[in-house]
């Protein structure tokens, strides 16, 4: 029974997925919080300065905002083929090419079945780094499995571009495990390490048999998993060969990541994942390390009250460098490193669903010194990317979903200070 009532409260009130209000552009008070609405868990503090509710700066930039492609269903992701095309997803199972000119291509065919219920369906897409030898390409996407029950695979194919675009020799690489009865939390950011290996976030599948067993290494629930391109364990991995645990872990303790991007400065995995009602977190990834959900989270359950034991902190477990109550569901992210945008260089962008905005941060090192919200109020974004041409490209998750490109407006050279 409390299944079941856990599950009828969080459908109806999954801040992470459903659409709700825009929380508004927030405060634009040098110095003062972007955030001005009071958080869900009144009680609970910061583990250190700058953790939550960071002054608003912005960069003075002046962009305008173009629109390369409509009428897509929920696309989830888009990804830059050499050359200038890009592949786009939509959920309920389509992935195509848009071409340069603008010429949207039909459904790429040869992809294996989707779940599309729920926030299932085609998930994200990854080109390989080596595509220009061997034209693979990635997708996660939840998969369909016997007796009701899903899961998030992985899959990768070999790209053929034509009139009439397919894969070939497709494999699925990943599984997840357990395969669960639930449509929620898939994860599904798909990010490519420096050596090539391909790291696969997951989420905990939203029900509190999935959510109990982020903790747990024996499952793939709630965590972040490394792979190799062929869909075998690095032996590097933090538990590879231990007994009872599952070897292509990578960390754990995750509730829902749907935004993931490398540190262009480190090297390191940076995540941001979706908290309850309050609790979305930046969290820098290192190998092995336990980020806490569930036993430690910020905010509340979505029906009130404290979230396990209602604590924020525990010995072993990482604190996320930046948190926001309320939230903003967090989908996609990119760290800037273009030219088109010098003011921005350094910053780390953030999509919001709920929040219906790309929040701009401001980082010194790992700390959050500043935020920014651009495009309040425009549509739940679902995925945000930097293109080769250092244009900020941005997925709208809606029935008439589009792809945006940010440029420069006219006149400007968006060369203001950060």
């Amino acid at each position: 029974m409390r299944t079941r009532a856990f599950l009828l409260v969080l459908v109806a009130a999954a801040g992470c997925e459903k659409k709700v209000a825009a929380t508004g552009a927030g405060s634009k008070v040098p110095g003062a919080p972007v955030e001005t609405q009071p958080p869900n868990a009144t009680g609970q503090k910061p583990a250190f300065a700058g953790q939550t509710r960071a002054p608003y700066k912005t960069a003075n930039v002046a962009f305008k905002t173009e629109t390369l492609a409509s009428k897509l269903e929920h696309p989830w992701a888009v990804a830059f083929l050499p050359g200038g095309d890009m592949l786009i997803t939509e959920r309920p199972g389509r992935m195509r090419i848009l071409s340069e000119d603008g010429t949207l291509s039909k459904p790429i065919a040869g992809l294996p079945k989707v779940d599309a219920r729920g926030q299932g369906g085609l998930l994200d897409v990854a080109v390989d780094p080596a595509y220009d030898q061997n034209g693979f390409i990635y997708w996660s996407y939840a998969e369909p499995r016997g007796g009701d029950t899903n899961g998030t695979a992985v899959a990768r194919g070999r790209l053929v571009r034509s009139a009439s675009p397919h894969v070939d020799d497709v494999d699925i690489i990943f599984r997840q495990q357990p395969a669960m009865k639930s449509v929620n939390h898939f994860g599904s950011r798909l990010v490519f390490a420096r050596d090539h290996t391909l790291f696969i976030t997951l989420g905990e599948r939203f029900i509190t048999e999935g959510r109990m067993q982020a903790q747990k290494l024996d499952s793939d629930l709630g965590k972040i998993v490394r792979i190799n391109t062929d869909g075998s364990i690095p032996e590097d991995n933090p538990f590879f060969g231990k007994k009872d645990v599952r070897p292509e872990i990578w960390s754990y303790g995750h509730r829902n990541i749907q935004a993931a991007a490398l540190n262009p400065a480190t090297g390191e995995l940076w995540v941001v994942e979706h908290g309850t009602r309050g609790g979305d977190e930046v969290n820098r990834i290192e190998k092995g390390h336990d980020y806490g959900w569930p036993t430690i989270a910020y905010g509340i359950e979505y029906q009130g009250g404290p979230i396990t034991g209602g604590i924020t902190q525990h010995p072993g477990m990482d604190q996320p460098l930046y948190y926001w109550d309320p939230v903003i569901a967090p989908s996609g992210m990119a760290f800037y490193t273009g030219k088109l945008f010098p003011a921005w260089n350094g910053s780390l962008f953030v999509g919001g669903l709920a929040g219906k905005h790309v929040a701009r941060l401001t980082l010194n090192g790992t700390r959050v010194t500043g935020e920014e919200r651009l495009l309040a109020g425009k549509a739940r974004i679902r995925d945000v990317r930097e293109g080769p041409d250092g244009a900020l490209y941005l997925l709208t998750d809606e029935e008439n979903g589009e792809l945006l490109r940010l440029v420069p407006a006219e006149g400007t050279r968006a060369t203001a200070r950060r």
